[in-house]
């Protein structure tokens, strides 16, 4: 059986198109968590879980891999190499990616022995703010094998958007993307075909790692896209979403590489922004949806936002998944047409307002969600992150934001741990089930319930890989 870090049908990481990855690839296996300690004195570690049915281990930590040092506040992660160097038979999607929120160090991890990954090399904080730069976020490849990490800080941990490469051979900082920085720093993703990079804001190092004080969403947060030429390295102008895009956080272009078009989730705002090349060739962006605030009693605010945390596309680019960390449900859009998503799959998996909670809605036509239990095991979460099986029918979650927003937000989640969770997709029609026959209950940790973050797969999956259009893979494979 072929290696889920590689395929029988290719020479290179992942598969040539979207399309393929949804036809070949093999059923995930494992996938790898980040767990991160809300306890002092007590390290994070990357987590290995069994999703494979057929296994005595399903459901299981299978492997933990500890950090070398405490507060480090693991939280997004990416492979070295993806789609983007498919072609390249040099080119081995064997190292995961860690940058720690807390600590601003980035640790590279070796998963040649996909069970059992070891730490490979670290980045410590000093390297970065030597560069003036701190708090690194996300990370995607790119496809001369280094790999592009965004940073939300500079050295005094003062908000500033940058980013900073990563050399993919010897695992040292290269310096800075560009010599060009912006107010706010999130997420990213770019587009060859286009030459087009477009990050996300989410505001000051300063004010989020406290948790979240609506007194300050419109002072401290951003609201804007920022477009950069990727090939130059150079910033080109930002596209300002107001107050309805307040805390722009995933971004995702469609994984169709000759699309100039994608999504964004806003946390604060609750919608999903589409973005697009217009006739003049700048981009722009369009509301799309919106999560209707619900008029409540007992909560932080009288009305309470979805607070929409993470978002993916399905491999061809037919549904689109956003989770509502706060009011508890994870969603299902059909995007068959970009500019009008239909919804086709609502499920409420916890969140804020349970009919066990404190919180009363108000004129709500919508009755309260009752509390969710899997295994006999209560949700005490929101759902938050997301992945989505390559062939589009599983999608795996998480409860775990950061653990400043969690304790804030979800105390008895903190206290009890965070869980691991399967839904089955439609993918004709749309629709969402719980699959309540898999969890992983991050409570029963060893050292402690631990919060448990993004999701992934060793053979890549929606939100690492990164496709070349058709003339540039040819231009590779006829080298």
């Amino acid at each position: 059986m072929a290696s889920q870090a590689t395929c029988d049908k290719c020479n290179g990481p992942g598969y040539a198109t979207p399309r393929d990855a949804m036809k070949l690839a093999p059923r995930e296996k494992i996938v790898y968590l980040p767990c991160i300690q809300p306890q002092a004195g007590k390290r994070d570690y990357l987590a290995t879980v069994c999703v494979d049915p057929n296994s005595s281990d399903y459901g299981k930590v299978i492997h933990r891999l500890y950090t070398l040092h405490d507060n480090d506040e693991l939280h997004h992660s990416g492979w070295n190499t993806c789609a983007s160097c498919y072609g390249n038979p040099a080119a081995r999607r064997t190292k995961l990616i860690l940058p720690c929120l807390g600590s601003s160090r980035i640790y590279v991890i070796d998963t040649t022995e996909e069970r059992a990954p070891k730490i490979h090399a670290v980045v410590e904080p000093s390297e970065m703010k030597a560069l003036g730069c701190s708090r690194p976020h996300t990370n995607h490849c790119m496809k001369n094998g280094d790999v592009l990490v965004s940073t939300l800080g500079d050295e005094n941990d003062s908000n500033k958007g940058s980013f900073v490469v990563l050399d993919g051979k010897t695992w040292k900082l290269k310096g800075t993307w560009g010599d060009q920085t912006v107010k706010y720093s999130y997420d990213f993703w770019y587009q060859y075909r286009e030459n087009t990079l477009i990050s996300t804001e989410w505001g000051k190092p300063s004010s989020f790692w406290k948790g979240l004080d609506p007194a300050l969403v419109k002072t401290d947060y951003g609201s804007d896209l920022h477009v950069w030429d990727f090939n130059k390295r150079e910033y080109q102008y930002k596209i300002e979403l107001g107050d309805d895009g307040r805390m722009p956080l995933e971004i995702r272009f469609l994984h169709d590489p000759t699309k100039s078009e994608g999504f964004v989730g806003c946390a604060f705002g609750s919608t999903v922004y589409r973005f697009f090349r217009n006739a003049m060739g700048q981009y722009q962006a369009e509301k799309v949806i919106s999560v209707e605030e619900k008029k409540v009693e007992g909560w932080m605010l009288p009305v309470m936002p979805g607070i929409i945390t993470d978002i993916l596309l399905s491999m061809d680019d037919r549904f689109l998944y956003f989770s509502n960390w706060v009011q508890g449900d994870l969603r299902q859009y059909d995007i068959s047409d970009t500019r009008n998503p239909k919804l086709v799959g609502r499920l409420f998996l916890g969140g804020s307002m349970t009919t066990d909670s404190k919180v009363k809605t108000i004129n709500d036509l919508e009755p309260q969600p009752n509390p969710v239990y899997v295994k006999g095991r209560k949700l005490y979460g929101g759902p938050q992150m997301v992945q989505l099986s390559l062939d589009g029918k599983r999608l795996y979650l998480t409860d775990s934001l950061v653990s400043p927003w969690d304790k804030q937000f979800y105390p008895d989640m903190v206290k009890n741990g965070c869980v691991l969770l399967q839904v089955d997709c439609d993918t004709e029609k749309g629709g969402l089930t719980l699959n309540k026959n898999f969890l992983t209950d991050f409570g029963k940790e060893p050292d402690g319930p631990v919060l448990a973050h993004e999701i992934r797969y060793p053979g890549g999956d929606c939100t690492s890989d990164i496709y070349l259009p058709p003339e540039m893979r040819e231009a590779i494979d006829a080298e």
